[in-house]
Formats: C-alpha cells, sequence, structure tokens
C-alpha cells in the first residue's frame, strides 16, 4: 500500500501557503489514500462530506495537491452550471497553485475558454480542467481527452465533483417502451471515465442527505426509477473554529444570554407575500418608513445600515481597516419580483437619504430602534467598542449623505459576471450593499461580510439539499461581525431550517460514530396508525421531526383558549393527574412511571387548550405518533414517565421578546428537564408544567397544562416523517 506523503512539490507549496492544522492535513491525506487504494466511480465515489461554506474547497485543493504529488496527471474539476462559479474556481486555482503555475509544474483551464494547439511541452504538466456541469462543457471535455489529445486519455485522471447533490442516477422510465434512459449528464460523465485508463472520482458536498440514507432497494417515484449510490469511503471535512453554522442559527439561539438569541426576526406571511409581487394598493412608495405592511424589510434595512456602522465605528477605534459589508435579500427565484424589491429598496433608499439631508425625527427614531435592537447583542462581546447612539447616528448622517448605500439585482450570468472581483466573489462597490436575487445567490459565490440575510423562499415541498444551500447566513463569520448580523424570515420557514439542522448534525454524528452505514432509522405513520419503516427519498422536509435521545418536543409561539372554554378541561387534566400519581408502576426522584395510553390523553386534552400563532405548529398526530414511537421501542411495556410542577409564573414572551421557549428549567440538576432526562433512559418522559397564566405575564389570566416530550436515551437517531410523498 502506497504510504502518502506531504513534502511533494505541489502539497507542500499548499501547506507553506495556507498552513493547514492538522485535523485538515489528516483529512486530505485519508482522501487520497482511500482514492489510490478503493475503487471509485460516480456510482460509487468517494465522499468528502463538510458543512454550508465551511472550507470545503480548501480541502479539495489540498486534496488536488496532495493527488498531482502521488501519481495523478490530471483532475477534471465539475462545477456547478454557472459561469459565475467557473470563474470563481478558476481565480481560486489560479490563487492557490500560483507558485507551481509560475514554475511551469501546472496549467490550468476553463474547458469552454482553451487556447489551441498546446504543445507536448504544455500538455506534459499537470493539468487541471474546470467543467461545467452541462451538456457543452462535458461534450468539449471528452472532445479534448479522445480527439484533440488523445494522449490524455491514458493519464491517471482525478475526477471532482464540486456541490455534488445529485442524490442518485435517475433513470427515466418510458411506460410505452419498457426501457430506461441515463440522465443525459451522468451518462456524459460515466462514459468519460469508462474510456479512460485510469480513474477515481470523489464527490464534495454538504447536502448528501438522499445520497446516503436511500434504501437499498430500486423504488420508483414520478414515472423515475432511483438507483441507489452509496459512497466507496467518506471522509469528513473538519470545522473551523471561525465557522458559524446552524449551531449558532439554532441551538445557541435558545440562550437568552448569548448573542445568538438576537440573530432572527420572525416575518409574517402577510409581509412575504407584499414583497413577491408589485401590489401599489398595500405599499405606498411616498410611505416607506412609516407602512405598518412592510415593518420588516425597513427594520431589516436599517439594521444594516446601522450595523455597518457600528462595526466601521469599532474598526477606526481599534485603527483597523474599515470594511465592507453586505446584506442579502432572497425570497423568489422570478426577475419580475426582484425588479419590484429592486425598486422597493430603492425608493427606500432615496427616502432615507432625503431624511438624512433634513436630519428628520423620524431617521433619528428609526435609528435609535435599530441601534437598540443591535446593542443588546454588541454588549454581550468585551472585546469590542460599544459606540453611544449619537456617535452611530452621526455615522447614520454621514453614510446616507455620501451614498454609502447600494442596492444591486443578481438574477442573470450578465449581472453576476459584472458584480464579481477579481477573486471570483461578489464586487463590494461601496460599504454598505444589498443584494436582490434567486437562484444565482444560492450557493457557490462568496459573498464577504454579510451581516443580513431577509431569506422567504418558501416552496410547498422543502427540498434538504436546497434549502441548506440557501443558507447564506453559514460560514466563516468574524464573532464582532455576529453581535450585529441580523436574520430574517418566517416561523414556519425558521422551524423548517431548525428541523434540516437537527437532521444534518444527528448524520454528521452518525458518520463519527462509526459511518454511514449504522445511519438513521426513518419510520412513518399510516392511515391505520401503525408506525413503519419509510423510504427516505418519500419524505417531504416540511413535515419531518427528527427524534435523537434526551430530545424536547414542546409547543412553542401560542397563546391560551379563553377561561371560560378551556377551564374545565384544565380541571380534567388535574385529576388525572392527581389520580396517575397513585396508580403510578414506578416512582423515581419524584416522577412517577404512567401507561402511555394515559399520557396521550392527557396530551389530547392540553393540545385543545392551547391557540397556535401564525407559522407555529402542534401537530397532535405528530406528538402521539413520536410517543407511540418512542414507547414501543422497550419490551418492558408502553410507560411514559410523568414529572409534574404546578404555581408556574412563566411569562408568555422572554426578555429578548420572543416566544418563551424554555419553560422546562434545567437548574443545576434539580430542575424538572434535568430530572426528565436522568429518568428518562428506557421510557421516554412527559413533563407538565401547570402555569398560573396570568395577564400581566402576557397570558389570557387562566391557569394551564405546558408539556414538554423528552426522548429516553436509549433510542436511535430517527426521523419521523408526518407526511410522504404518495
Amino acid at each position: 500500500m502506497t504510504s502518502i506523503q506531504t513534502n511533494g512539490r505541489f502539497f507542500n507549496h499548499l501547506q507553506h501557503k495556507n498552513n493547514y492544522d492538522e485535523a485538515s492535513r489528516n483529512c486530505m491525506v485519508n482522501t487520497v489514500s482511500h482514492l489510490l487504494h478503493t475503487r471509485t466511480d460516480i456510482n460509487k465515489p468517494g465522499m468528502l462530506l463538510g458543512k454550508i461554506q465551511s472550507g470545503k474547497t480548501r480541502t479539495f485543493i489540498g486534496v488536488m495537491g496532495l493527488a498531482y504529488d502521488h501519481g495523478f496527471d490530471a483532475v477534471i474539476l465539475l462545477t456547478k452550471g454557472t459561469n459565475a462559479l467557473v470563474k470563481q474556481t478558476y481565480a481560486r486555482l489560479t490563487q492557490e497553485f500560483e507558485e507551481r503555475i509560475e514554475g511551469d509544474d501546472l496549467r490550468v483551464y476553463d474547458i469552454m475558454a482553451m487556447p489551441e494547439n498546446l504543445r507536448k511541452y504544455e500538455l506534459s504538466q499537470k493539468l487541471a480542467f474546470i467543467v461545467k456541469k452541462e451538456t457543452k462543457n462535458l461534450d468539449r471535455i471528452r472532445e479534448t481527452f479522445f480527439e484533440t489529445y488523445p494522449e490524455l486519455a491514458k493519464r491517471k485522471v482525478l475526477f471532482i465533483d464540486d456541490e455534488a447533490d445529485y442524490a442518485s442516477v435517475a433513470y427515466e422510465h418510458k411506460k410505452d417502451e419498457n426501457v430506461t434512459h441515463l440522465r443525459v449528464l451522468a451518462t456524459k460523465i460515466n462514459a468519460l471515465r469508462e474510456q479512460l485508463s485510469s480513474s477515481a472520482f470523489l464527490q464534495v458536498t454538504a447536502t448528501p442527505y438522499s445520497l446516503y440514507l436511500q434504501p437499498d432497494d430500486m423504488t420508483i417515484h414520478e414515472n423515475k426509477v432511483y438507483q441507489p449510490v452509496r459512497p466507496a469511503f467518506t471522509e469528513l471535512v473538519p470545522v473551523h473554529n471561525r465557522y458559524v453554522g446552524g449551531e449558532t442559527y439554532f441551538d445557541q439561539a435558545e440562550d437568552p444570554d448569548h448573542f445568538a438569541s438576537h440573530l432572527y426576526h420572525a416575518v409574517s406571511e402577510k409581509e412575504l407575500d407584499a414583497m413577491k409581487k408589485m401590489d401599489r394598493r398595500k405599499i405606498k412608495m411616498d410611505q416607506l418608513l412609516t407602512q405598518k405592511t412592510i415593518p420588516n424589510i425597513r427594520q431589516a434595512v436599517m439594521n444594516f445600515i446601522v450595523g455597518s456602522a457600528i462595526r466601521r465605528f469599532q474598526q477606526r477605534q481599534l485603527g483597523q481597516k474599515e470594511q465592507k459589508y453586505a446584506m442579502i435579500i432572497h425570497t423568489e427565484r422570478g426577475k419580475l419580483a426582484h425588479a419590484w424589491q429592486d425598486e422597493l429598496i430603492r425608493n427606500m433608499e432615496d427616502r432615507l437619504i432625503e431624511d438624512a439631508n433634513k436630519e428628520s425625527e423620524l431617521l433619528q427614531t428609526l435609528t435609535r430602534d435599530a441601534y437598540d435592537d443591535l446593542i443588546a447583542s454588541v454588549q454581550t462581546f468585551s472585546s469590542v467598542p460599544k459606540p453611544s447612539f449619537s456617535e452611530v447616528y452621526q455615522d447614520v448622517l454621514f453614510s446616507l449623505k455620501e451614498e454609502y448605500l447600494i442596492s444591486s439585482v443578481v438574477n442573470s450570468e450578465k449581472d453576476v459576471h459584472e458584480l464579481l472581483d477579481g477573486r471570483g466573489e461578489l464586487q463590494l462597490r461601496a460599504p454598505m450593499n444589498i443584494f436582490i436575487g434567486g437562484q444565482l445567490l444560492d450557493r457557490g459565490v462568496t459573498i464577504r461580510n454579510m451581516i443580513g440575510f431577509f431569506y422567504g423562499r418558501n416552496p410547498r415541498s422543502f427540498q434538504q439539499d436546497t434549502v441548506l444551500q440557501h443558507s447564506r447566513m453559514y460560514g466563516a463569520r468574524p464573532l464582532e461581525d455576529m453581535a450585529v448580523t441580523r436574520f430574517y424570515t418566517t416561523p414556519k420557514i425558521y422551524a423548517v431550517m431548525k428541523q434540516i439542522h437537527e437532521f444534518d448534525s444527528e448524520l454528521r454524528r452518525a458518520f463519527e460514530r462509526g459511518g454511514h452505514e449504522q445511519g438513521v432509522v426513518f419510520i412513518q405513520k399510516e392511515e391505520n396508525n401503525r408506525i413503519l419503516p419509510c423510504s427516505p427519498n418519500k419524505i417531504l422536509l416540511s413535515s419531518l421531526t427528527m427524534i435523537q435521545p434526551h430530545k424536547r418536543m414542546l409547543p412553542v409561539g401560542f397563546q391560551t383558549g379563553y377561561k371560560t372554554y378551556i377551564q374545565p378541561t384544565v380541571k380534567k387534566v388535574d385529576d388525572w393527574v392527581a389520580s396517575l400519581k397513585t396508580r403510578a408502576v414506578d416512582e423515581k426522584e419524584g416522577a412517577y412511571l404512567v401507561p402511555a395510553t394515559s399520557a396521550r390523553e392527557i396530551l389530547r386534552a392540553i393540545h385543545s387548550t392551547l391557540e397556535m400563532e401564525e407559522g407555529r405548529d402542534f401537530h397532535l398526530d405528530e406528538y402521539e405518533s413520536v410517543l407511540d414511537y418512542l414507547t414501543t421501542e422497550n419490551e418492558e411495556g408502553a410507560y411514559v414517565w410523568l414529572v409534574v410542577r404546578k404555581k408556574r409564573q412563566i411569562k408568555r414572551l422572554n426578555g429578548a421578546g420572543k416566544f418563551e421557549n424554555s419553560p422546562d428549567t434545567p437548574g443545576s440538576g434539580q430542575g424538572e428537564l434535568s430530572i426528565a432526562r436522568r429518568v428518562a433512559e428506557d421510557h421516554p418522559a412527559m413533563i407538565l408544567l401547570r402555569q398560573e397564566g396570568k395577564k400581566e405575564h402576557g397570558w389570557r389570566g387562566t391557569p394551564f397544562w405546558w408539556p414538554v416530550l423528552v426522548a429516553q436515551q436509549n433510542t436511535t437517531p430517527t426521523v419521523f416523517a408526518k407526511k410522504t410523498v404518495k
């Protein structure tokens, strides 16, 4: 077996240039070792699994360097089908391998812009071909290898499929012909690979869900047959210490003392609808700074301006270079919607500039609101200066008067090409840049210093790969920038993104525990209420629940029913809880083990007393199905640990003005959640909190029960699908 050396001229150059840490270097070494000793192809590729914007490109470039040092002569780098990504990739490769290119050791080519009549001297060097995943590019690379320069077909070639989210090799099923035709792109890539003397295949992705989690059998869906693709090996790309991802936006956001608790701002569905298409009855251009129809987009723009001003003030105070900042508005794919949003934002800019020149009281109020919002998270950092409101206001006035704010639409190849800088990144033309777009902002194109993300893509069925790639707020972010970063979307979309984050995290943990063959269990509820295994490629991500050891499930974002209506039901639950204690089969730390049927009855009664807010869900069938699944895992019988607490006086909104989501105080080991997690080893627990529901706390002046379901420690990571594709 070949030993991987890290002192070759290609990798040594990259190591010196990038100073790879040990974890990154080990990932690169392991990947190349697998590529040399494991058969890989498009049907069974090697896999580099990273996180969104977490350094995957940096890692596969390191793999390229090691591969060149260990016998590979050429790399065919397959990119997503946009000219912008081709340009960005070309700029990145020529920058990373600059010394080797200048030393005539390597040539990098965009396959559609290759010079004619390459000489033997040039062909003798190591080669890198950037090939867009579309028909003309693939035809050109085939022509280059087998017609123009046939000697290349004898070389050892590494395919790297960047942003590989085609989860399976799909076949169209022709009913009238009883034959199947391999998808065109996959066919061309496969044909190219099969004609080469020696090749290896590596996929690089952060969205491998269907790929890893498909069933092993062939399944038919929507006139297509899916042939499962399983990776030959998987290497996890290490997550660097500057990475900000779902852990920040969803896990740390639960802590009211953490800066992340300030990141998310809820947008109403009505406001999102108002931004989709032009309707001058709903939005008056001369009232953009006061109109109630669009409070969040106005706040998003003001927060962006004020956040940029705060950061630039801090940089001046610390003697650092003042940075330029970016904000993204990504709600629709259609160009008509982009044109409408562009008109809206440009008119808002004009109104703000007018008010800055007048130094109006309205602008001062808008600036004050944004300052108060942002300074709450800035104050959680001790390492940065805290500007006063007057200092920030003067900066805002100056920035607006000098027209520091620019908005640009990015929705065509021409637009992106014109907006890219020399590094292939979106060019920040001014200190404050707002980008409006859709598909081309989805993935790949790098946007530096982004501190505002207004997101509203709301498809009927969310696809995990797509939604994750839309998460442009992920990536390497200075924490000082995060203090003034804000993320705007609807509660429904936020909830789906949180579920996807949980899915993503559990999948990565599954690999870390021992590889994808252990995987994750998928289940669904049939019409006859049976819980059955489920095919992953049938799951709708908008109706997914991730179950894992000690995971909590609880309703959040609700109001109680009125006292007259719910009081009898609350009294019934009071009586049930009192009687269950006397009939418990076991007792531990003040928790009572009761039949699961009784827990279901209580849950059903509580459900009828709560009224969910817009975009918030408390699906009874979901909770009952999860409870059924958790209680049937144990051979001893279907039981639930009940942890009861009364006379609670929690407020409806927390200190950050958001719906309370932690009524089950963890405490220092004696809180109800801590107890529930200790007793929930083989059986799940249900925490029942009887709240006083006082009006001064935001409720309707009537007691109610708040349930929290806690999965047991000894449960298999599971995806529960409320709905599946028929």
